[in-house]
C-alpha cells in the first residue's frame, strides 16, 4: 500500500500520551500526507499546519464533523482519551471510515481488551474493536500498556512538598507492571499505516519495560536528585483525592480497577515481555523509563517547584 492522506485523530495532543501528536509528526517527516483532526484550532494546531499538516477541527462524538474529516484520506489513526464516549466515538469513526473507502484503520487501545478484562475501560476497549473490525476497513490494533507519561502525571499530582508519594499501590513493592513510551506506540503505529501489508484484525501488545513499583520511585529519585518517600493509601482517598483536582470520574474509575489489578499481579508469576514489535515495526528499541525521565529532567523539576 502507498499511503495516500492520514487522518490522525487528538494530532494536538491530550493529556495522557499525546500519541496523535507523536503521529503526525512522524508521518509529515516521512513525507506522508497528514490531515489533522483536532478539537480546537490553537497552537498546537497551528504548529502542525506549520510542519505541513492539513487542519480540521471537530468534535469526535458529531458524526457531522467525522464525516468531514474522514473524507478524502486512505487511512486513519484512531486514539480516544480515557474519557465517556469511547463507543459512540467508535461508531462515528467507523461509518465514516465505511463511507470514504479506508482501507486501514489503526486504532490504539489498552493492553488488555477482553470481554472479561479488569476494568470497564478495558472492556469498552475489546466492544470498539469489534465494532472497527465489522466495518470492514482493515482495522489493525495497537494495544499499550500504561504509559510512562501517565506516571509522570501521577507523581506530580500525588507527590506532596515534604516528598511523599501518596498512592494505592499496597505495601508489595516488588510488584512488576508493564510501561511503554508513547513515542515507542506511536513509532509502531506510523510503521503500521506506512507499511504495504497488515492483514485486518492484527492486534499488537506493546509494552517497553516491565518494572517495580520500587525501581519506579528509585528512578524518580535519581532523576530529582531527592529523597522520595512512598506512602499507601485506600483506594477511596486517592480517588477522592483525583477527583477533588479535577480528574474525571470515568479516569478515576479507570485506574482505581487497574490499581487493584496491579496489587493482584504482587500475588502470582508475572508474565509481561518487553514487545519485539517496537524494533521491528516501529524502528527503534523501546525506550527506557529510566530514559524518558532523564528526557524530562527539566520539566519534572518545574513540577517539583510548583508542588513544593
Amino acid at each position: 500500500m502507498t499511503p495516500g492522506k492520514v487522518l490522525v485523530t487528538g494530532a494536538s495532543g491530550g493529556q495522557q500520551g499525546r500519541t496523535g501528536r507523536h503521529v503526525a509528526e512522524m508521518l509529515l517527516a516521512r513525507g506522508i500526507p497528514v490531515r489533522a483532526f483536532v478539537h480546537r484550532i490553537d497552537e498546537r494546531s497551528e504548529r502542525l499546519r506549520r510542519l505541513g499538516a492539513e487542519v480540521v477541527d471537530g468534535d469526535f462524538l458529531d458524526i457531522r464533523s467525522v464525516q468531514r474529516a474522514a473524507r478524502g484520506v486512505s487511512s486513519i489513526y484512531f486514539a480516544y482519551p480515557v474519557q465517556d464516549g469511547l463507543l459512540d466515538a467508535t461508531a462515528a469513526m467507523a461509518v465514516a471510515a465505511r463511507e470514504a473507502g479506508v482501507s486501514r484503520l489503526v486504532d490504539l487501545e489498552m493492553l488488555i481488551s477482553s470481554p472479561d478484562a479488569p476494568t470497564p475501560r478495558m472492556r469498552q476497549n475489546y466492544l470498539s474493536e469489534q465494532v472497527f473490525e465489522w466495518a470492514g476497513i482493515g482495522a489493525t490494533h495497537v494495544r499499550a500498556t500504561v504509559f510512562y507519561e501517565n506516571l509522570r502525571v501521577l507523581f506530580r499530582l500525588n507527590q506532596s512538598a515534604e516528598g511523599t508519594i501518596r498512592l494505592p499501590w499496597g505495601n508489595r513493592l516488588d510488584a512488576r507492571i508493564a510501561l511503554v513510551a508513547a513515542e515507542d506506540v506511536a513509532r509502531v503505529a506510523v510503521g503500521l499505516l506506512a507499511t504495504a501489508s497488515v492483514p485486518a484484525g492484527s492486534a499488537f501488545p506493546l509494552i517497553g519495560e516491565v518494572i517495580s513499583f520500587r525501581e519506579i520511585i528509585a528512578a524518580f529519585q535519581r532523576t530529582l536528585g531527592r529523597e522520595l518517600r512512598y506512602e499507601e493509601i485506600s483506594d477511596q482517598e486517592w480517588q477522592s483525592g483525583a477527583l477533588a483536582r479535577g480528574a474525571s470520574r470515568h479516569a478515576v474509575e479507570h485506574l482505581s480497577n487497574l490499581w487493584r489489578t496491579l496489587r493482584g499481579f504482587a500475588q502470582q508469576p508475572q508474565t509481561f515481555k518487553v514487545s519485539d514489535t517496537i524494533e521491528t515495526v516501529g524502528g527503534a528499541k523501546p525506550k527506557t523509563f529510566e530514559t524518558f525521565l532523564q528526557e524530562e529532567k527539566d520539566a519534572l523539576k518545574i513540577d517539583m517547584a510548583r508542588t513544593a
